[in-house]
């Protein structure tokens, strides 16, 4: 992940169980003698309680800012009142691209049905669905925009590249639903396939993200190193945790080009905060990742070899302890000191394994210059009254000769022209409009450019004719290429 000559960094605390796991892993920490400085801030719930919407106060950011390496607690977001995900907020603001989850299984002394179980997703960290753009846009359709770029997609795939090879990793797997969303999951895909070639060494494939979650769960050692896309990866690596015995086992790096997030990726547990009976597992291999990343490989793997060491002596907490496996039920405290007594020890059955880091490849992006041309728009109409063929008129009839009619779809379905009386609609509906003169049967053949003049006059025709536009989208042609899907059944 890159090394950090400063060990000052900054730690927040988190809430629920947050403190406890916390503690328990600096004091783990200083016993390795890591000789970190710590910068203590304050997020999360008291600070949105307090007024800052982000969950982060002003100084909170200074030091974020200042400081490259940040050991992050479990937050708690409050529920309602509009509050956005802390965790995104940081991610975003600081250009944390690539969130990093190592899986692993601790057989037989964590119980797990995949003994063999090795797996990392490598998940991307801005972009997706999680942009959270979200809009009612009439009484019946809420939306939600899925965001993705050439040069957030170009910078996680080449790092799950570069995280295979400086680990060791054989292969490594990309999950997308391209055969649906074939723009935005097509560009994953695409250029998957593309940074692919220059790593000839590493197996690679490409799985629809369905039958790919399903095999991850049922067959993980298909997989090595996987790659996706935010959402699909959020989900993966929950999948992977719990598929290795406990979620309280998995730490995460949130790495970016300057500043490096780590947490576990457990929430914060409130029923449980205060009961000393909390794994800090989680945390600690997420602060070992962060000791590679700083350039301390050697003391995280001594802390990792004790923490093994703990494991295999049966000293267990609450989440995964065993009748019959486990030796004796440790809180978070006593198993913090469990794993300070065996430091200098390795283990005897687990195979240590060095902490996960990869170093982030150097990137410039140069933005391409094809040739874009507007050939039509999608409007989104609001209307709750006409069936599709009245609406068709309707909307015929104020274009006039400005622009053409193609399809309205609802809920992307094509239900004009040839639409079915049995397709339900709703009030929100996608009316395509091109060149008046552009063919209908040929799709490739049905987009030519329009002037710009065009769109405006038809917003005004139709606002005139009382048809109401809650939305607009912009078709265009790169280098003659769609930049669009069609509608479904177009």
């Amino acid at each position: 992940m890159g090394e950090s000559k400063s060990r000052r960094i900054t730690v927040a605390q988190g809430d629920g169980i947050g403190p406890e796991i916390t503690a328990a892993v600096l004091k783990i920490l200083d016993a390795a003698e890591c000789g970190l400085e710590y910068d203590h801030i304050d997020v999360g719930e008291r600070a949105y309680l307090s007024g800052h919407s982000s969950g982060v106060p002003p100084e909170a950011w200074a030091a974020l800012r200042r400081n490259s390496v940040f050991l992050k607690g479990p937050i708690t977001t409050p529920q309602g009142s509009g509050y956005k995900s802390l965790n995104v907020t940081i991610r975003k603001t600081l250009g944390l691209f690539a969130n990093v989850r190592p899986c692993r299984s601790y057989h037989p002394f964590v119980r797990t049905a995949h003994p063999n179980m090795d797996v990392v997703v490598v998940r991307e960290n801005e972009e997706d669905l999680y942009a959270g753009i979200e809009h009612r846009q009439t009484v019946d359709v809420f939306q939600c925009l899925k965001v993705v770029s050439i040069p957030g997609t170009e910078k996680i795939i080449r790092y799950a590249f570069e995280y295979a090879l400086a680990n060791g990793r054989r292969k490594v797997t990309c999950l997308v639903k391209d055969n649906i969303m074939k723009v935005t999951d097509g560009l994953f895909s695409e250029t998957f396939r593309r940074i692919g070639k220059e790593y000839p060494g590493l197996q690679q494939e490409v799985q629809i993200i369905d039958i790919g979650t399903a095999r991850v769960a049922t067959q993980p050692g298909r997989y090595d190193v996987i790659v996706t896309l935010n959402l699909y990866g959020d989900i993966i690596s929950d999948v992977t945790a719990e598929l290795s015995g406990s979620v309280g086992m998995a730490g995460s790096a949130n790495v970016g080009e300057r500043i490096s997030m780590f947490e576990a990726i457990h929430g914060s547990a409130p029923d449980i905060a205060g009961l000393d009976v909390a794994n800090p597992s989680g945390l600690l291999n997420a602060a070992c990742m962060m000791l590679v990343h700083m350039g301390l490989g050697d003391r995280a793997q001594r802390i990792e070899n004790a923490w093994l060491c703990a494991l295999e002596d049966g000293l267990h907490t609450a989440d995964v302890f065993r009748d019959g496996q486990s030796s004796a039920r440790v809180g978070t405290e006593a198993f913090a000191n469990a794993v300070i007594e065996r430091l200098g020890r390795t283990p005897s059955t687990l195979k240590p394994v060095p902490a996960a880091g990869g170093s982030i490849p150097s990137y410039t992006y140069t933005r391409p210059t094809p040739r874009r041309e507007l050939c039509g728009i999608d409007v989104f109409v609001c209307d709750a009254t006409r069936t599709p063929a009245q609406l068709a008129e309707a909307l015929n009839a104020a274009a006039a000769d400005i622009l053409r009619l193609k399809l309205i779809t609802n809920r992307g379905v094509k239900v004009w022209p040839d639409g079915f009386d049995e397709t339900f609609c709703t009030d929100h509906w996608r009316c395509r409009f091109v060149a008046p003169g552009a063919t209908v049967g040929d799709a490739k053949a049905s987009y030519e450019p329009i002037e710009r003049t065009r769109v405006l006059a038809l917003l005004g025709a139709l606002e005139r004719a009382g048809i109401e536009a809650v939305k607009t989208e912009n078709l265009y042609l790169f280098d003659g290429v769609r930049g669009f899907s069609l509608g479904q059944g177009e």
